[in-house]
């Protein structure tokens, strides 16, 4: 179903629609029904209030009025309103969140965390000898705090047994 509104065609997915897969939009998506599986756009992305999308997003702009459970990459904004319950990894230039939003995950928010970041079509799977393998940002930076987190532990482990000994030696 299309609609047209301020002189942009805009594609429908309805209420009661159930996809699996994935969706890929020249301009404004408006998901109403339930998806599962990837979603893309060059233009806006709309998760209706009544919508269950269990999917990567990626798009402009990303409007959530009902319920994602995945990750989301918006080069402009990120808007979640007050209906919105997202579990998941955001990285925006922007990011707007109203009162009674419910949002659990990770954030990269600002003109840095979305500069440096390749155009959707090159940075979706790396090439590699043997089987492809995605990337994400936000998978590196789990890595990375990851890796902080354990040299902290064993400095944290290293510091008690100087502290041991040094008593030991009183």
């Amino acid at each position: 179903m299309n609609e047209q509104l301020n002189n942009e065609q805009i594609t429908v997915i309805g209420a009661g629609t159930h996809i699996k897969g994935e969706m890929t939009f020249d301009r404004t998506a408006r998901i109403l029904g339930s998806f599962e599986g990837k979603i893309s756009s060059n233009g806006e992305i709309q998760i209706g209030e009544t919508a269950k999308c269990k999917a990567a997003i990626d798009g402009e702009v990303v409007r959530i009025d009902g319920t994602v459970e995945g990750d989301v990459v918006a080069r402009e904004c990120v808007h979640l309103s007050d209906s919105a319950r997202m579990t998941g990894d955001v990285v925006a230039s922007k990011m707007i969140v109203a009162e009674g939003a419910n949002f659990l995950g990770h954030c990269r928010v600002g003109p840095d965390a979305v500069k440096n970041m390749e155009p959707r079509a090159s940075r979706s799977v790396e090439k590699a000898e043997g089987p492809q393998v995605e990337t994400r940002p936000v998978d590196m930076a789990r890595s990375k705090l990851a890796d902080a987190q354990a040299r902290l532990a064993r400095m944290g482990s290293e510091a008690e047994t100087v502290a041991s000994g040094d008593e030991a030696a009183a």
